[in-house]
């Protein structure tokens, strides 16, 4: 009998078994393993290096990556004795935030390539790094490193690629990094001082090499020259000095090349046209001397030119650059360039970017560059030029471009406003141009009777006192190129753009309250003071510097340098803050005595491209400036202060001249073209002739109207230049009509904002009172909700959220962000109108109320529309912000259910659709208010926000009702919803809130406007009758607009009026 396995069986066995366990032993003996001395070199830099988690084996390496690192991009190379050994080669842990010092035994590891760039590694460069003699790239950019330039470095025979920018190593470049066979440098953005070692010249394998904001000087070698495979070369920020050498003309193959802000001088030298290669050049903010020369007509490849301040012969002409059909950016500032502009600059159709200030152009602005403005020239700067004839109407057509004409010599412009959009006119005009806009003029003269001898103006900050003075808040906005001014005392021009952006207003945290805000601009900051009494003062100019850092890193190495003018002389020449002050953050004040002789002070601080331009990124650092005092040095007639003499002319035209205008005008002895109204009117609002607003309006033919607004009827119509305007005309037997013109004039003339509709000007002839706006497409938000079928536009959800938004930022900005604090008093629907692309703008602001302090104050007069108007406002006069709050949520509720609150009634007992959402928020059905015909498009939780939102906003009681700029934080879903709280309401009384209301004589319910000043005696009873107030025997009492005001309160008011 057998049983078991076979002989030959367990043979076979026995052969497979042997093949399987010489697999097993191949497998282990074939493994990739990281050789362990190498393993623990990993591990300790590993702990040397903080906010590195990772750990490594011998096994870690898999395929040529790295198994279980947590920061990635580490490459292992395993083909060394035949695949059984792996070595870490690459590691790029860039962008980490790891912190910590550059741990020596990076030394040990066969690096190619190693990156650590834009961390927070801090100490010096170890010198063992030169030991690593496979390395190919380093990259150590923008950390916190310090110390010299380890000279080890130059060992490395492998180095092609060595990048040590934005640190703070210091010293001088070693000579030994000749001996590298490098294809990139970049050393910029340290304090790296010194010339520039003539040994760099040999390293002819160099395409790129950066050195900018340094503190390099001595002359430039000529053994640059050799460097015949340049492409890249940057030398800008540093402190050079001698010629351009001529060898430069042999670098043939560059092709971008940046020497700006250094000193050095000579004529711009004929080479450069050799350079046929290059895309970009930039040579501003030199020593060097013009004019450009002709051989430039040979860069035909250029896109990006930039030259600027340049001197020499007083009268260069226009260089010839009409071949260069590719620039994109042209600045030719400061070059003394005497000539016109040529017309070829009208078809370089790739151009978005053109500044030619501070010239001597001459002559008219080529029609043919209209086309580059609707197309993609986005910047045009030509301040600070001598430029004629009429400023052509294209000029404003197209909103979304930044323009600057300010201090020219034009005879003529399309409109009478300093600052139109993002056109700035500012001193535009010569000094004989036939216009009463003093500001358009040059020189910005005042044609009133001086009054002022002191002026402290807080630069980019609010309202402060110091040293015994208040100086004026500064908190206009500013930017891109843009004039402001402040009433008739001072105004502040800013020309150029910013790279990078951030305010202008800048504010930092460091130092001094007083110096912690700064105006700063890209390129040029003027301060006017206006209507002086001439004299000699004493000008005070405070600075301190906010923008950089005091710690060991590249940040602390930035320098701005500036000049300093006032009245066309220079007292401050290539002025350093920081070095001056001897630190960050530290005020230094400067102080200058200088003569006021035409009742104009002129204060001038302007970038020429001195210092560094990179730090912390690359861009435009101009001037800056903290404060301004200005005090006379000559006694004030009657010994009367400064500030009492101001006080007093200020206080006789408030409460003298503006009365007496306004009994003149209703008597009728004022009224004509020279009115004195137009010299109380801001002097940025443009002033237009009745002739002008005639022909746009067709003599305001009927098919022109597009409106009734409260004082009179509104036209559409179109300017000579093609604008659309709208006009209102206010009607001459309105009591408050002039009143409510001049102010109207003076609050929306002062206000820009995304949401609140621009006044483009007025007119003031005999009895005819008009204000100029934009053009609204789309008319008001109430036509396109419950204009009807045929007439209403729909409104998807999102763009009702972007209306209801817009109209939240809008009255954020009235209340808490303008420098006048206002009241709208008249928030509705017909009030909010609808641009071109639906974006909501506030409107009708001729019953604004100035809200001037901070405190609660009563109206004496109320005006408003009945069904919108709060409580508080409406019963008692009662004004705060919180009343255009409660009109926000009842707008808010009309763009949600697409229902006029006054007109719904969705039973008869409801008189509002306020008091129906109240019901459906207290049985929790108040989503069912969205609007039926935006079927299931929509998104229930943002419509349940603005609900919420809007009923937050009409609670009876002013205090619980949230601000404005809490109200956007809500709708943007940035801030939590508040809990709705209600005051709590006496028994017997409707648990419904019904806004006040008033029934017309036929017993039906229309909205109306409301005006306290024209109520009498007899209509308030009647108002109190027709509120169906009971008797005093009654137990309770109707409530009509809060839990605190009954019919028994309308009755005092009518006994208190007997």
């Amino acid at each position: 009998m057998e049983f078991g396995i076979s002989s030959s069986k367990l043979f076979y066995l026995f052969i497979f078994g042997c093949f399987a366990l010489n697999a097993f032993m191949d497998y282990e003996s074939n493994a990739q393993l990281i050789p362990e001395d190498e393993v623990e070199v990993l591990k300790a830099i590993s702990s040397k290096i903080q906010n590195l988690n990772w750990s490594v084996t011998p096994r870690s390496c898999i395929d040529g990556g790295f198994k279980n690192e947590t920061i990635n991009n580490v490459t292992c190379n395993c083909t060394f004795s035949n695949g059984k050994v792996c070595h870490v080669t690459h590691i790029d842990w860039s962008d980490n935030y790891l912190y910590g010092s550059i741990p020596r035994s990076f030394a040990r590891l066969p690096l190619v390539a190693l990156n650590l760039s834009y961390n927070k590694i801090s100490g010096p460069i170890p010198k063992e790094m030169g030991e690593i003699t496979t390395l190919e790239e380093l990259r150590l950019r923008d950390n916190m490193l310090e110390g010299t330039l380890p000279s080890s470095l130059g060992k490395l025979k492998e180095l092609r690629i060595l990048d040590l920018s934005h640190n703070y190593l210091n010293g001088s470049i070693p000579e030994s990094f000749a001996r590298l066979p490098l294809v990139a440098l970049d050393l910029s953005s340290n304090p790296i001082s010194s010339p520039i070692p003539k040994e760099i010249g040999n390293i002819t394998t160099l395409e790129e090499l950066s050195l900018r904001d340094n503190m390099l000087e001595g002359t430039l070698p000529s053994s640059l020259g050799k460097l015949k495979q340049l492409r890249k070369l940057i030398l800008s920020g540093n402190n050079f000095s001698g010629i351009m050498p001529e060898s430069f003309g042999n670098m043939k193959k560059l092709e971008y090349i940046a020497i700006d802000g250094s000193n050095i001088t000579g004529k711009l030298p004929n080479f450069i046209g050799n350079w046929t290669e290059l895309y970009s050049m930039s040579l501003q903010g030199t020593s060097m001397e013009g004019p450009i020369p002709t051989a430039i007509s040979q860069l035909t490849k250029l896109q990006r030119l930039a030259i600027s301040d340049l001197h020499g012969p007083a009268t260069m002409r226009f260089p010839n650059l009409e071949k260069l059909t590719s620039l994109e950016y042209l600045t030719l500032r400061n070059c003394s360039i005497h000539d016109s502009i040529p017309n070829y600059i009208g078809k370089m159709e790739n151009l978005y970017f053109l500044d030619l200030s501070f010239n001597k152009l001459i002559g008219k602005i080529p029609d043919n560059i209209s086309h580059l403005i609707h197309s993609r020239l986005s910047y045009m700067f030509l301040t600070e030029n001598s430029l004629s004839g009429k400023i052509p109407g294209w000029i404003l057509q197209d909103n979304s471009n930044y323009l600057d004409l300010s201090y020219n010599n034009f005879s003529e412009t399309p409109i009478l406003a300093c600052q139109y959009n993002n056109v700035n006119l500012a001193s535009s005009l010569s000094s004989s141009a036939n216009t009463t806009h003093t500001c358009l003029k040059r020189g910005l003269p005042y044609r009133g009777k001086p009054k002022y001898h002191s002026l402290f103006i807080n630069c980019g900050g609010t309202e402060i006192d110091y040293e015994g003075n208040t100086y004026e808040d500064d908190m206009n906005p500013a930017g891109i190129s843009l004039f402001s001014l402040r009433d008739d005392r001072w105004a502040c021009s800013s020309t150029g753009v910013f790279i990078e952006t951030f305010d202008d207003n800048f504010t930092a945290t460091i130092g001094s309250s007083f110096y912690q805000t700064a105006r700063v601009s890209p390129l040029s900051l003027k301060y006017h003071g206006l209507c002086m009494i001439n004299g000699r003062y004493n000008v005070k100019l405070h600075f301190a510097e906010i923008m950089y850092s005091h710690d060991k890193s590249f940040i602390s190495l930035g320098r701005r340098v500036f000049d300093v003018s006032i009245q066309g002389t220079k007292y401050l020449r290539d002025f350093n803050i920081m070095k001056e002050a001897g630190g960050v953050g530290k005020g230094i004040v400067r102080d200058f005595n200088v003569d006021v002789n035409n009742n104009t002070l002129e204060i001038h601080l302007y970038w020429a491209e001195k210092g560094t331009t990179a730090i912390p990124n690359e861009g435009a650092y101009g001037p800056l400036i903290s404060a301004i005092s200005v005090t006379p040095k000559f006694k004030i007639p009657g010994g009367i202060s400064t500030g009492a003499i101001a006080g007093i002319v200020v206080g006789l035209c408030v409460f003298l001249i503006i009365p007496i205008v306004f009994i003149l005008r209703k008597m009728g002895f004022v009224g004509g073209k020279d009115s004195i109204d137009k010299q109380f009117l801001d002097l940025k609002t443009g002033y237009f002739s009745l002739k002008q607003i005639k022909e746009a309006t067709n003599n305001f033919t009927p098919d022109n109207k597009i409106g009734e607004g409260g004082f009179g009827p509104v036209y559409k119509g179109v300017l000579s230049d093609g604008v659309v305007i709208a006009v209102k005309q206010l009607s001459s037997k309105s009591k408050q009509g002039n009143r409510e013109f001049v102010n109207e004039v003076g609050m929306i003339s002062a206000l820009q904002h995304p949401n609140l509709v621009k006044l483009y000007g007025c007119c003031i002839e005999g009895n005819q009172l008009l204000l100029i706006y934009e053009y609204m497409d789309n008319n008001s938000l109430a036509g396109a909700l419950f204009g009807g079928q045929g007439k209403n536009i729909p409104l998807n959800w999102p763009t009702r959220m972007k209306i209801c938004v817009g109209i939240a930022r809008g009255l954020a900005f009235l209340h808490e962000e303008s420098r006048l604090k206002i009241v709208h008093r008249d928030i509705k629907a017909t009030n909010v109108l609808l641009d071109k692309d639906l974006n909501a703008k506030i409107s009708d602001f001729g019953l604004a109320k100035l809200d001037e302090d901070e405190n609660t104050h009563i109206s004496t007069r109320i005006a408003g529309t009945i069904g919108y108007m709060a409580p508080e406002y409406a019963m008692r006069g009662y004004l705060t912000d919180k009343a255009d709050v409660y009109s926000f949520g009842v707008v808010a509720l009309e763009i949600v259910s697409g229902k006029s609150n006054t007109s719904y009634r969705p039973k008869e007992e409801f008189v509002y659709l306020l008091d129906w959402a109240y019901v459906l928020q207290e049985q929790g059905n108040l989503i069912e208010l969205v609007d039926s015909n935006l079927g299931s498009s929509y998104s229930s939780h943002e419509a349940m926000i603005m609900l919420e939102v809007a009923l937050l906003c009409t609670n009876p009681s002013p205090t619980l009702r949230p601000s404005m700029s809490f109200v956007v934080g809500m709708l943007e879903g940035k801030l939590p919803i508040q809990a709705p709280v209600f005051k709590h309401r006496q028994s017997g009384q409707d648990v419904r809130f019904n806004a006040f209301e008033i029934q017309s004589a036929e017993g039906s319910h229309n909205q109306q406007t409301f005006d306290s000043s024209t109520i009498s005696h007899q209509s308030l009873e009647q108002r109190v009758e027709a509120m169906d107030c009971p008797s005093s025997q009654d137990n309770h009492s109707q409530t009509l607009v809060s839990s605190s005001f009954s019919c028994k309160s309308a009755k005092q008011r009518v006994e208190a009026m007997d």
